[in-house]
């Protein structure tokens, strides 16, 4: 069975995955659980989560990166949903933009952490606070509404 888990720093998970077949969420800003469709693929689901929230991260659970981003997006003031993804699920993941200096960065050997921003790959954490100290990020989230300029 497929399973896409939520990871949140701000509420705990839930105590068992069984109880909820295949994805569950929270998010700090409503703690309202996701929709799925248990025949939905993995595939279509993060395509269908990445549409449905301006901001979402998609992590490993043992990814200390995803923290980081995390916090860098909190201290702005926005709080992103965030999706634990199992290996097997990190292929469904679209591709990262390619590296703006032509040379292979983490996000093209490591697809996660991901985070996306109004439906579109931002990249990895390095992506993320280059957009950040460029004056971009701050006025793309305002963009897709997740924060009020």
């Amino acid at each position: 069975m497929q399973s896409l888990r939520s990871c949140s720093t701000d509420i705990p998970p839930p105590l068992s995955s069984s109880s909820i077949p295949m994805m569950t969420t929270t998010t700090a800003l409503t703690g309202a659980a996701l929709s799925f469709d248990e025949e939905e693929s993995t595939e279509a689901r993060i395509r269908r989560l990445i549409s449905e929230h301006p901001v979402i991260i998609f992590s490993r659970s043992s990814c200390c990166m995803c923290h980081v981003m995390k916090k860098l997006l909190v201290t702005i003031g926005v709080h992103p949903t965030v999706i634990q993804l199992d290996d097997h699920e990190i292929a469904s993941l679209p591709p990262p933009p390619p590296p703006a200096t032509g040379h292979g960065g983490i996000s093209s050997r490591n697809p996660v952490p991901a985070v996306f921003i109004g439906g579109s790959c931002v990249g990895g954490l390095e992506s993320l606070v280059a957009l950040h100290l460029s004056g971009h990020l701050i006025p793309k989230l305002v963009e897709v509404g997740a924060l009020w300029g």
